[in-house]
């Protein structure tokens, strides 16, 4: 494992972001889970050699000097740019370590991951949750672990993300499913939403995120490396992508609006929420009268 220095883990305060969180926090540069999609690739992020994970020097004693100076008490968010999951977690647990940290100090948090040993720290979140928000959320893009594997390389398949969804939901802690992204002419299929949806539900979930574009961001660089990838495992779909989007950003599926009646429809009927807001408030709310910071 290489280490890179930082002055600083947390991000400044701000208001309301992502499921309602005030700072972000990435212990990790790189990842290493070889998503063929992965905007974080991109060069306006500056990461070199993104698929190389190395940790944070001094990363615990750095975070808790940070909590330590922050006058307002928040939701702290990982996972937005590097899974604080990825492999070298189990040995190195500096994830785990930074979950106490966050409840020692008295801070909420929210996860983003695709790993299923974000369930090793379910005795962590549960003592965050006494007293502070928490979240987890855990990024499936197909119902069908052959597509998984070529599409997320070097993670662990769908069923097994399903099966720590279960447990994180079984063991009391707020978790849901991000439906990102969604590539088009791969995995935008309305079939494919609606097993998303079924399994979530019967896994226990309490929410399924998604963008109501359905679709897949590619520039700079990242565009080179995903037409790469595709072209190994699904040819002719490139030439389609380049006719049908050219060089734009923000590529939706052309699907997008009766993929996203399928999912808003499908979340309605299972009883899940789908819009930000209501999740961030469902997460925020049963603190609201004990701590006027969450609002």
């Amino acid at each position: 494992m290489d280490y890179i220095p930082a002055k600083t883990i947390l991000s400044p305060w701000h208001e309301g972001g992502w499921f309602g969180c005030n700072y972000t926090m990435n212990l990790y540069k790189g990842c290493c889970h070889g998503c063929i999609y992965c905007d974080s690739r991109s060069e306006c992020y500056q990461i070199q050699d993104f698929d190389r994970v190395r940790a944070k020097e001094n990363a615990l004693e750095t975070v808790a000097r940070d909590l330590r100076s922050k006058r307002k008490k928040g939701m702290v968010i990982t996972g937005s740019m590097s899974d604080a999951y990825n492999p070298f977690e189990e040995q190195l647990r500096l994830t785990r370590g930074a979950l106490q940290l966050l409840d020692q100090y008295g801070f909420g948090v929210a996860i983003d991951t695709k790993s299923p040993l974000v369930t090793r720290d379910i005795d962590r979140l549960q003592s965050i949750r006494r007293h502070s928000p928490v979240a987890v959320s855990i990024t499936i893009t197909t119902a069908d672990d052959r597509l998984c594997q070529k599409l997320e390389r070097r993670v662990a398949p769908s069923s097994q993300r399903f099966e720590a969804l279960k447990r994180l939901s079984q063991a009391g802690i707020p978790s849901g499913v991000l439906l990102m992204p969604l590539l088009p002419f791969i995995n935008d299929t309305e079939e494919n939403v609606s097993a998303i949806v079924n399994q979530a539900a019967e896994a226990g979930a309490k929410w399924i995120f998604a963008y109501p574009d359905m679709g897949v961001t590619l520039r700079q660089n990242q565009r080179g490396y995903f037409y790469d990838r595709i072209d190994e495992d699904f040819p002719g779909i490139k030439e389609k992508y380049m006719r049908v989007f050219g060089n734009q950003y923000e590529c939706a599926s052309p699907n997008h609006e009766r993929l996203w009646q399928t999912l808003t429809e499908g979340c309605q009927q299972e009883g899940l929420l789908y819009r930000m807001e209501d999740i961030a408030h469902s997460l925020h709310a049963p603190y609201r009268t004990e701590q006027l910071s969450w609002l």
